[in-house]
This record gives C-alpha cells, structure tokens and sequence, in this order.
C-alpha cells in the first residue's frame, strides 16, 4: 500500500434512513465550515464541537458533501453521540465521543453533544410550532 487509507468517509448507510435529530447532526456537521447562513441555534454548541475536535481529535473527521445522500462512518458516529447525548444515555454517548476524541476529552465532548443535540431538538420543535397546523372540522353528532 502507498499510503494510508482513511475509512471515515466510508458510507455505511443513508441520510433517508434516519431520525430527524440524527439527520439535523449530519447535515449540521457537513455545512458547518461551508456556509456559516446554515447554521442554527446550536451555534455555540457546534463551534465549541468543532474546536474540541480539531485539537484533539484522533484524526480529522471525514464528511460528505451537503447533498449526498450517503451516510459516512464518521458521521454516523457523530448523529448517534449527539443523539445519545440528548437523550441522556451518557455512558453511550462516551463510548462514541471515545471513537472521536482523547479518551480524558471524551466527556467534554459528550457534554457538547447534549447541548447541540438538545439545541437542535428546540430549533425542531420551534419550527414545527412556526408552520401552521390544519386542524380537521369538528365532527357533529346531533
């Protein structure tokens, strides 16, 4: 082998296939140093993410276009950290912050997770609050 062979990008499933919380940690993670007008309330959250990552990161995590519709290994772990974070599973989301980071980093990282998860959770529930809901007639009896 000539070089070294990074398997981050590796997709390992479909965009499609997950929850919307997982989908929003993806697509957060692939536009994040594309275009910061993407970016929502979890900004600070991400940011902080971001450098925690490129300081001490076991290697540079590997994403795919905004467009794609694949999934990479790297950002399956990321969703599924952030998912875990949020909804308070910590020891599950240290396991994957572990696969991401510095173990004695780990827990920062795991706690970041659940910020942006938690954050992204908010900007879903304020947007669903945001688009007018059609409400079925009342049906009457008499």
């Amino acid at each position: 082998m000539s070089g070294r062979v990074n398997h981050g990008g590796a997709p390992v499933g479909q965009l499609a296939h997950l929850d919307p919380l997982r989908a929003r940690a993806v697509k957060c993670l692939r536009t994040w140093t594309d275009d910061p007008q993407t970016r929502t309330g979890a900004v600070a959250a991400m940011s902080r993410i971001c450098g925690l990552c490129a300081s001490f990161g076991r290697r540079p995590l590997i994403r795919h276009a905004p467009d794609c519709a694949y999934l990479g290994a790297d950002e399956s772990c990321f969703a599924t950290l952030v998912a875990a974070a949020a909804d308070g599973a910590r020891e599950d989301a240290l396991l994957m912050a572990c696969l991401i980071v510095r173990p004695d980093m780990a827990p920062v990282l795991a706690a970041l997770a659940e910020d942006l998860g938690l954050a992204l959770r908010r900007d879903e529930i304020g947007r669903r609050l945001d688009t007018p809901q059609t409400v079925p007639a009342p049906v009457v009896l008499h």
